[in-house]
């Protein structure tokens, strides 16, 4: 469980949006929603620990932090580095072997394991910088997954992808909640959220509205965009709900 007090997040001592006052319950699924600016990313990097509270606090119910699987936004990731498929999947290893120990035999099954499930076995040795960008978010949950980390942070994951991508990454995502993970996703289209999220957080820079999510969703405004993502929305339409 995630409990939040009062918790005032923001960049260099300058808040973003309102305190916020609620909890994410192990094994929950929550997508967050909300406009530019509203702190949707900046939410997630403070959870991730990238980021620390301007105020309040931040606890969770096990002592420290968890281990954290945590997506950033495709815009923030050099897709230029010159690396193989391979060696960024095996990454997810790292928190569990420590960056110099070498990858056993059972880590190199669980690479090849996560590859095979999003559909990348044959473009393990391809640089990333000619994936698609339905193929690199592939790779990146790829990486997720080796993680095996309990708590799961997701930046707009659907973002710029194809259909059959956002099919695939939605099963591995109900999968892995499935499995008892804590998965928190930010999103941007409501019905995206009500057919697949049970919880939601709505973010505005003045105020904040957490519950689930047809609750939620019924508060929306009149004049509030119901899809801010197109794509995300027609994607929606043709992916039958899996939560």
């Amino acid at each position: 469980m995630i409990i939040l007090h009062n918790l005032i997040m923001g960049y260099q001592g300058q808040g973003i949006g309102v305190p916020l006052d609620g909890r994410f319950a192990s094994g929950s699924m929550t997508a967050i929603v909300g406009l530019n600016g509203s702190g949707k990313s900046t939410l997630l990097k403070t959870l991730a620990g990238l980021l620390s509270p301007i105020r309040g606090s931040l606890s969770f119910c096990n002592p420290g932090r968890p281990r954290i699987g945590y997506l950033p936004q495709q815009v923030d990731i050099d897709r230029q580095f010159p690396i193989k498929v391979y060696d960024v999947v095996a990454m997810g290893c790292w928190p569990i072997r420590g960056l110099l120990r070498r990858i056993n035999l059972k880590q190199q099954v669980a690479i090849r394991q996560a590859l095979t499930r999003v559909g990348l076995e044959t473009l393990s040795y391809r640089a990333i910088s000619t994936l698609s960008s339905g193929q690199f978010q592939r790779m990146l949950f790829a990486r997720l997954l080796v993680q095996e980390a309990p708590l799961i942070l997701l930046d707009e994951p659907f973002s710029g992808i194809d259909m059959p991508t956002f099919g695939l990454l939605m099963t591995v995502i109900a999968q892995l909640n499935r499995q008892g993970r804590t998965i928190i996703v930010v999103v941007h289209d409501n019905q995206l959220v009500a057919r697949y999220f049970p919880q939601t957080l709505w973010l505005t820079p003045q105020s904040a509205t957490w519950g689930p999510s047809e609750k939620v969703l019924a508060s929306w405004p009149e004049n509030y965009p119901t899809s801010l993502d197109p794509v995300a929305f027609s994607v929606c339409d043709h992916v039958p709900a899996l939560v």
